[in-house]
């Protein structure tokens, strides 16, 4: 298979999964799929693979300098790697906002837009969802234990 397909696969199999969080969060089919990390899960596999065999064509590569990041995904199948840990991690990041929204109860409607951003900008969705959390119920901890019991 090809680059470009599995870059498409990829793009295409984390859109369903960003759906459901979006039009039916509670429903089975998207505890199955999302948020027991079935898809996101299914993402690092095929990332794993990727980072076994797309790093290393680079002696000056390295995570020390903006530089050295340039220099490791200066290989097609590196850039892909890091394309699929972005699809990962957002989707991930979103099934975390959908279950910490559900239990400090605040309505789904109002997580959607945030979910959106998650998808196309990542940390910026992340905050939104703190700032709307933070609006709603005063929170900003994460300790989802202390959640649950209440």
């Amino acid at each position: 298979m090809n680059l470009e397909t599995v870059f498409t696969c990829c793009n295409y199999a984390v859109l369903p999964a960003w759906g459901l969080l979006a039009v039916a969060p509670r429903w089975r089919g998207t505890q199955l799929l999302v948020h027991t990390a079935a898809v996101p899960l299914l993402l690092a596999v095929v990332y794993l693979y990727f980072i076994l065999t797309g790093f290393g064509g680079s002696d000056e590569g390295g995570f020390a300098s903006l530089q050295g990041v340039m220099a490791l995904f200066s290989e097609p199948r590196a850039v892909l790697a890091g394309w699929i840990h972005y699809l990962a991690f957002d989707l991930f990041i979103g099934a975390w906002e959908v279950r910490d929204a559900q239990r400090r109860r605040i309505h789904h409607l109002l997580v959607v837009p945030c979910l959106f951003f998650t998808l196309m900008l990542g940390p910026i969705g992340l905050l939104l969802y703190f700032i709307l959390r933070w609006t709603l119920r005063r929170e900003f901890v994460i300790d989802e234990a202390k959640v649950a019991r209440s």
